[in-house]
């Protein structure tokens, strides 16, 4: 049976009149808000919303959008007839895939080298990803100083508050655990992969690999007999 989270809703309410998208995965609700909309978090459901302010023209335009979008991903999306639209945009990949990437190479690191190097990605100084997190933080909060309400400045002060303490601390962790890995030069003992050859120095020809056999595992006991039985 297909899954149920690859299907969605995109529809005015009928009740509010607004223009709402249910269902889908997380990877359906970063397309939703990379087409303008906004989630709303519940205790029971994550669904989404235009942006307040719109003009009837735009939200129809943003959710034709949302549409073309997720069907382009592979999802069902039923829809308005306002809204439906058989094009199907040229999607790309997001600048978070390349950071996900830096997970996948610490999953599949096989030596302390090799996990040192991919929080590298995270650490380096000048353009690491860290760096780059404080950047974003900093210009966040730079353009909130001069935007006029009320609340912009307060918004600014937690956006440094957060690049100056909390990222601080995730950098100075991060880094100290790079650096020590990047000291150790070890293999990771549950993820040596054994290749199967024999290095060429090797004397005794007769010999497999140089690895440690594998752990014996035991035979599963059989199952215990039912007691009692009557004719």
């Amino acid at each position: 049976m297909p899954r149920t989270d690859r299907f969605l809703d995109i529809r005015r309410d009928p009740h509010s009149d607004e223009l709402l998208a249910r269902g889908g995965d997380s990877e359906a609700h970063s397309i939703l808000q990379r087409a303008g909309f906004v989630a709303v978090v519940r205790v029971h459901e994550t669904y989404h919303r235009t942006p307040t302010g719109l003009a009837e023209d735009d939200e129809s335009r943003l959710a034709t959008d949302a549409v073309a979008r997720l069907r382009a991903a592979g999802y069902h999306v039923d829809c308005d007839a306002d809204f439906d639209t058989d094009s199907r945009p040229a999607s790309y990949l997001p600048l978070g895939s390349s950071v996900v990437h830096v997970a996948e190479r610490l999953r599949e690191a096989a030596t302390t080298d090799e996990a040192a190097d991919a929080l590298t990605e995270l650490t380096a100084a000048h353009d690491g990803v860290l760096t780059a997190l404080e950047e974003v933080l900093t210009a966040t909060a730079d353009f909130h100083d001069g935007l006029g309400q009320a609340a912009d400045p307060y918004i600014a002060r937690r956006l440094r508050y957060l690049a100056d303490e909390h990222l601080r601390v995730i950098r100075t962790v991060l880094s100290e655990t790079r650096n020590q890995l990047a000291d150790r030069h070890a293999p990771h003992p549950g993820r040596s992969t054994c290749t199967g050859e024999v290095p060429s120095t090797e004397q005794e020809r007769s010999a497999v690999c140089a690895c440690p056999p594998p752990p014996r595992t035991l035979p599963a006991p059989p199952p215990p007999m039912a007691a009692g039985l009557r004719r």
